[in-house]
């Protein structure tokens, strides 16, 4: 691709960042706030209504976001799409992240910082989706232990739990230390465990910065990079030494990928 003037660069970043953000706001009051009211008036299950609307939302706000960024390239691998009754797991690099999964699953449900459930609204349809809120940032085990019987239920039924287990997004593309809660999940609830490997997003939306950083070549993917069906009952069963190989599997897969950025440089 070839590389914009400054100026025009920096202009292109602000219009497609006030376009996103403003679809964000306002095209959620026009085109889906009547979608969410009726699916509270009339729907069966509303969780699942709600659900369903949330991934017909954020797929649009990343089929635009794709439209009209220059440089940007979306890769899902089709194999995600059969994603079903697990936990899912992903390494985190930018606020896109949770967009971008969100987008990928019909029935989904996450952990979601505490804070963001005292917003208006919008911690209205974070409870109506079923979502969960997480203490300090991180997930609580008793919290998840309380809402466990649920979590069943609805693995059961065929829906997903998607977690970031590092907790928040990496600054460097590095890996950052696990929490538990995720495999606790998967442990309690004798869940497979799913895992994905989110590419570029914080080459788009760069942590720390505010503007969309377009002009540039950057290929957002979503990998399925493993899946895990541990023998919960087995007595030598360990959920140390699983986070352990699920992790190392994460620590290979991100080398492989900082290589061929070196290969490709020099």
């Amino acid at each position: 691709m070839m590389p914009f003037p400054g100026t025009v660069k920096i202009l292109v970043d602000l219009f497609v960042t006030l376009l996103m953000w403003g679809y964000f706001t306002l095209g959620f009051l026009l085109f889906f706030a009547p979608r969410y009211l009726w699916a509270l008036l009339r729907a069966g299950d509303r969780e699942v209504a709600f659900q369903r609307l949330n991934q017909r939302y954020f797929r649009s706000f990343i089929k635009l976001l794709r439209l009209i960024t220059p440089g940007m390239t979306l890769r899902i691998h089709p194999d995600i799409a059969a994603i079903h009754s697990s936990v899912v797991i992903a390494n985190h690099l930018s606020y896109l992240d949770p967009l971008l999964l969100i987008s990928l699953f019909e029935k989904q449900k996450t952990i979601v910082k505490k804070t963001f459930f005292k917003v208006p609204i919008f911690s209205y349809l974070l409870r109506r989706s079923g979502y969960i809120p997480s203490n300090n940032g991180g997930e609580d085990k008793s919290l998840i232990l309380r809402n466990i019987e649920g979590i069943k239920e609805y693995l059961a039924s065929g829906g997903n739990i998607f977690v970031f287990p590092e907790g928040t997004r990496s600054r460097t593309g590095r890996l950052g230390p696990f929490s538990k809660g995720a495999f606790s999940i998967a442990y309690y609830c004798r869940a497979p465990i799913e895992c994905l490997q989110i590419r570029g997003t914080n080459r788009l939306f760069v942590p720390g910065r505010s503007l969309f950083n377009t002009c540039v070549s950057t290929t957002i993917e979503v990998e399925r990079i493993g899946s895990f069906t541990p023998d919960y009952r087995d007595a030598d069963f360990r959920l140390s030494a699983l986070i352990q190989d699920i992790r190392a599997l994460y620590e290979e897969h991100i080398c492989d990928d900082q290589s061929k950025l070196h290969d490709e440089s020099l």
